[in-house]
């Protein structure tokens, strides 16, 4: 009896070759046709997940190379800067948690602010929005660092899964998780589909979103969403305790830290540099000043600092799965989509959604529909990034044929990918780790998730959109 791991590789096998004796569609060339078999492979691959996501891409490069004789094509992706920003970024993601940089801002911050249970949603909104610049896997952030803390908050709060999970951990570790899903969407470089999103963005709406415009188009509607999920998280999962001996818990979790590193102190250089490298250009255009630094290479050399000035070592980059898994599957899903763009298919995409479907003659209403469809799709989807690559092109095709703003297109899209993640316990990587510690069940968490994700798409509109025009980009 083959199993469910057997199958769905034999699905993934068999999208490329019944593509591949199947004819052309009218307008479409027979290699462009061929090669997105091998594509589409690639996606159902990271969604069905019957190897590891790496193996995935790197079986869909290796037919398509095979097969297609295009073998340079679809490894460029390797080279694209990118990948290396998103890399790089690692680098400073592992050495928050190797450091213990991350658990000192975190106890610094229960001590300042964290009198209350409610209170203590904020500071893990704080928490997470500070180093979220830095750290594109939003799983290790929030299941890294966020987590571990907020988790040792309720058991010394003596909320234990069961019959005192109510007492604070249910809010605790829901409002962790809900609040990842708003500061994921802040930074460019605050979750690896961002990335992702972006060179699609690029190539199908010559929308270039740097990391400085990203962080100033989202920062608005972000804050909003960090000020009220937490308060909204709060009524939907109400505590039966409220206040809180932080001074404690902050005093016992800095004496188990002990003294600053001078690793740590080395690494709060480092991404104040690498924060001041990516926003500045955008910070002096706003002044009418061209200033030219590109975000890759700040980000290479925060990388290369925190290893010569022993931040970290190379060994704890070497550790680091998520770091060159990443680089991995996401270096030749780029690779694979340049190589489609080339071809012309996402072109003949976009025609053939123009010709087939209308949304009538508003612009803004068709904006609105494809953001409710963007969220409401993530229930399928237990990953931001296999959401990225299977839909996107889908609604970036779309959104111009319907007379949508590029821009807010470019925008909406990427907001509504990070807070649809917030829709179930499996919506991102974080969601399991946070599920697991046993506090929640899944009706509340659903329900929460829904709420929240709705909450956070009708400000995106109520917010977001007029920023957007105050800022003049729309």
């Amino acid at each position: 009896k083959m199993n469910k791991k057997v199958i769905n590789a034999l699905i993934m096998l068999l999208i490329p070759i019944v593509i591949w004796y199947s004819p052309a569609p009218e307008g479409l060339a027979d290699g462009a046709w061929k090669l997105f078999g091998f594509y589409l492979a690639a996606i159902v691959g990271l969604i069905l997940k019957p190897f590891p996501a790496p193996v995935v891409v790197l079986s869909a490069i290796a037919g398509s190379a095979l097969f297609l004789g295009n073998t340079k094509a679809v490894l460029s992706g390797y080279a694209t800067t990118t990948a290396w920003l998103v890399f790089s970024a690692f680098a400073l993601s592992v050495a928050f948690v190797k450091t213990g940089l991350g658990r000192r801002i975190a106890y610094h911050l229960i001590n300042a602010f964290g009198g209350t249970v409610l209170r203590l949603g904020y500071v893990t909104a704080l928490l997470d929005g500070i180093i979220s610049p830095a750290t594109p896997s939003n799983t290790a952030r929030c299941g890294g660092i966020v987590f571990p803390i907020m988790n040792s908050v309720a058991k010394s709060l003596g909320s234990e899964p069961g019959e005192t999970a109510n007492k604070a951990g249910r809010f605790l570790m829901v409002n962790t998780y809900m609040v990842t899903k708003v500061t994921s969407l802040m930074f460019l470089t605050a979750m690896a589909p961002n990335a992702l999103a972006g060179d699609f963005m690029a190539k199908m709406l010559g929308v270039h979103l740097d990391w400085g415009l990203w962080a100033l188009a989202m920062s608005v509607p972000g804050i909003v969403m960090l000020l009220i999920v937490p308060y909204v998280t709060y009524l939907l999962n109400k505590p039966t305790l409220t206040t809180v001996d932080n001074k404690k818990i902050a005093a016992e979790g800095l004496a188990e830290l002990g003294p600053m590193t001078s690793a740590e102190k080395t690494l709060v250089g480092i991404f104040i540099f690498a924060l001041v490298g990516w926003a500045l250009p955008s910070i002096l255009a706003a002044f009418g000043i061209k200033f030219k630094i590109d975000a890759t290479a700040v980000a290479i050399v925060a990388m290369v600092a925190s290893f010569c000035l022993g931040a970290i070592k190379w060994d704890d980059m070497v550790a680091n799965k998520g770091g060159w898994n990443t680089l991995m599957w996401f270096g030749g899903i780029i690779g694979l989509s340049d190589a489609l763009s080339k071809a012309k298919f996402f072109e003949w995409l976009a025609d053939v959604m123009q010709t087939h479907l209308h949304f009538g003659d508003n612009g803004f209403v068709a904006l609105v529909i494809i953001g409710i469809i963007s969220v409401a799709i993530r229930y399928l989807f237990a990953s931001g990034s296999a959401y990225v690559v299977a839909m996107l092109p889908v609604f970036l095709a779309v959104g111009p044929a319907a007379g949508v703003n590029p821009m807010a297109l470019a925008l909406v899209l990427c907001a509504s990918n990070s807070y649809g993640g917030a829709l179930t316990h499996y919506g991102g990587a974080a969601a399991p780790i946070v599920f697991g510690a046993g506090y929640n069940d899944v009706k509340d968490w659903w329900i929460t998730g829904g709420i929240i994700a709705v909450l956070c798409l009708t400000l995106t509109f109520v917010v977001g959109y007029p920023w957007w025009g105050m800022l003049g980009i729309l």
